[in-house]
């Protein structure tokens, strides 16, 4: 780098998984850049370059840096006032015999890139897996929910009823759809590969006396030693950050999900029909005994937006990278890309917390549905006196005239819905009174909504979750639950 930027470990890595932190973490960053200038040595090796065997064993022993080099590489640091070859003096000191050689022909963004592509590559495998492993709970708990009733809201006034499992189905259908940008994104991802200081491959060209065969042979073999299948065709100093833009907006997507989701289940805790986990010694207000904020959701939700804004500044960054490269996207991308990776993997382990504790309560919800109900039922009590003979305009009229009776006693008087009690008051429904009980049973106003979740889960979210690396991740989590 053409900078003193000393990379720190971000804030929000506290409450990451470990996985996620240590991918972001010094010892990751440095130990790949190791790696990085261990491939290129052996691939140079290989092509005929004077290095010896004896460096490329000494660099191998010497990847993971102890204590006291980090220590050297801060003093170096602060003298050079230049990461990167801080880092090469630095490994030179460990591995002698390599020190002439490590970064040959290489420019300061041969490492700082490439580690990055494998750092997207590697979080966006763990936000895969974790989200996959989210999915594989909401699906039970929409299995175990198929078919209990519950008021469906449009506007968020209440609407025709629908279930609590067809509910949880639209949350994991956009969860779909970010594991199926997540998955793109990751396979799309290339190497920056062996470019040079303009990406012209000038260096290397010198390196090998104007042999071009050889410089393209050192790009595909430094390629494949890293781990990827293809290296971007043509660059400029780095890779273009128009990637880092691609890469942030499957992340950003999730985070509008991830906060439908927490809204919703906020919501629903107002109602008192679903609630978060909440623990027995769980205090929900220092003032108010008595409340059990869903504050879970709200973090989610809070972290969700944070997630959503990011996108926004790797946009803006690619947008004004002039020419072959300026340095203003560096301590940027240092913040943003981290803190994106960190933040969703926040966002979806907490998610999990809650999808594996929700909490139903049938009875408020069967409450609700009772009060809102004999409105809904109205259309059901014309058509049944129609089939008994009657007058279709005439049982409109009827049935117009007490609905408003009864929504007089709710709205003006706060009283309880007593439209079906009306109706039994009233001789001109005698021909269809036996049937009431069955016309106003919610199960006959779900729809093919049980249906639609058994459909959807076997169609959909079980080829989904068969992926090898999603079960895989979803056997080993429930082996931890288990020990815990």
């Amino acid at each position: 780098m053409e900078a003193f930027e000393t990379y720190q470990t971000p804030l929000s890595s506290r409450y990451a998984s470990k996985e996620m932190a240590n991918l972001f973490s010094p010892a990751k960053r440095f130990y790949t850049w190791r790696a990085l200038w261990l491939n290129l040595a052996i691939a140079e090796k290989q092509l005929g370059l004077p290095i010896s065997e004896e460096a490329i064993e000494q660099m191998k022993a010497n990847l993971n840096l102890t204590p006291e080099q980090f220590e050297i590489a801060a003093v170096e640091e602060k003298k050079r006032r230049h990461d990167v070859m801080a880092h090469v003096h630095t490994f030179g000191q460990v591995a002698p015999a390599a020190a002439g050689i490590i970064h040959l022909g290489a420019t300061s963004c041969y490492v700082t890139d490439n580690a990055d592509l494998i750092f997207l590559r590697e979080g966006l495998g763990y936000l895969i897996r974790g989200l996959g492993i989210l999915i594989s709970r909401l699906s039970a708990f929409a299995a175990q929910y198929r078919d209990l009733p519950t008021l469906g809201f449009t506007h968020f006034q209440p609407a025709q009823l629908t279930t609590v499992g067809k509910r949880a189905t639209l949350w994991i259908q956009e969860l779909l759809w970010d594991l199926r940008n997540l998955k793109r994104v990751r396979d799309d991802i290339g190497f920056r590969g062996v470019k040079g200081t303009t990406g012209t491959q000038a260096s290397f060209l010198a390196l090998f006396d104007g042999d071009h065969q050889k410089v393209e042979e050192l790009d595909e073999l430094v390629t494949k030693l890293s781990g990827f299948e293809y290296a971007y065709p043509v660059t400029s100093q780095t890779y273009s950050r128009k990637i880092d833009a691609d890469v942030l907006a499957p992340l950003a997507s999730l985070g509008a999900t991830a906060h439908k989701i927490a809204t919703d289940i906020r919501l629903l805790a107002n109602l008192k029909e679903i609630e978060e986990p909440f623990e027995s010694t769980q205090i929900g207000s220092s003032a108010m005994a008595y409340k059990r904020n869903p504050m879970r959701s709200e973090r989610v939700c809070s972290l969700a937006r944070h997630l959503m804004v990011l996108h926004q500044n790797a946009l803006m960054t690619s947008s004004v990278q002039w020419f072959e490269r300026t340095l203003d996207d560096s301590a940027n991308r240092r913040i943003t890309l981290p803190e994106a990776f960190l933040t969703a993997d926040i966002v979806l382990s907490t998610l999990q917390n809650v999808s594996e504790g929700l909490v139903v309560y049938p009875k408020v919800i069967a409450r609700r549905i009772s009060q809102e109900l004999p409105f809904m039922a109205t259309e059901n009590v014309i058509m049944a006196l129609v089939k008994k003979g009657g007058d279709r305009q005439e049982a409109h009229e009827k049935i117009r005239v007490l609905s408003h009776e009864a929504g007089h006693q709710v709205k003006q008087l706060g009283l309880e819905n007593d439209l079906i009690e009306r109706i039994r008051a009233d001789p001109y429904f005698n021909p269809i009174k036996d049937e009431l009980d069955s016309l106003l049973d919610p199960a006959s106003f779900i729809g093919r909504a049980p249906e639609q979740v058994d459909s959807f889960l076997e169609k959909w979210v079980q080829p989904a979750l068969e992926d090898p690396e999603i079960k895989t991740a979803i056997a080993k989590s429930r082996k931890v639950d288990l020990h815990v």
